[in-house]
């Protein structure tokens, strides 16, 4: 005689023991569920198996469900149509960039070599600015600059308060600032 299927709420607990075979019945249970809707959000089937894989992995590495909040499939659809909306604020955000890029670049010629050598120092001198960073301050940076998230998204991806993002923020940009102080006068 078969077993009743364990409950949404016996397979969190599972894995929140780390065991793999909870995950994977749950994935069975509501994959397609997370998949359709990252499908339906970012219409691209390759980036919508990106989404799915990230919000289970998020879901076995951070275990935060709280069952107060709302059902399993509430709580995954929620984080799916969160992190999808990222995602297109992302695609968005690179698309105006290299609009905007382009735009600039349209028309220029190739610089004079003493323009391009400039240019090349100049990048050398940010590229060892930003190697004196932390790991962590390098990572702020590159969400607020190559992701294009706000600093608000940046504190719900990273989970820390607003104030300390902005406060850190401000602290990156003052220590590059020092760093770069000949170059910005």
């Amino acid at each position: 005689m078969n077993s009743p299927a364990p409950s949404d709420q016996a397979l969190l607990q599972g894995i929140q023991r780390g065991e793999s075979r909870a995950m994977a019945l749950l994935y069975e249970r509501y994959g397609k569920l997370v998949y359709s809707l990252a499908l339906r959000l970012l219409q691209q089937p390759q980036e919508a198996e990106d989404l799915t894989q990230e919000v289970f992995a998020s879901l076995w590495c951070r275990g935060n469900y709280d069952a107060r909040r709302g059902s399993v499939p509430t709580y995954l659809t929620t984080l799916t149509r969160s992190r999808g909306i990222d995602r297109l604020r992302m695609r968005q955000s690179r698309m105006r960039w290299v609009q905007r890029w382009g735009i600039l670049t349209a028309g220029l010629t190739e610089p004079p070599l003493w323009e391009h050598l400039s240019l090349r120092e100049r990048q050398e001198r940010v590229r060892r600015a930003l190697d004196q960073l932390a790991p962590e301050q390098r990572q702020l940076l590159e969400m607020a600059y190559y992701q294009g998230l706000t600093q608000a998204e940046i504190a719900q991806q990273l989970n820390l308060p607003l104030g300390t993002v902005k406060t850190r923020t401000r602290s990156i940009l003052s220590k590059l600032r020092q760093l770069l102080y000949d170059q910005v006068l």
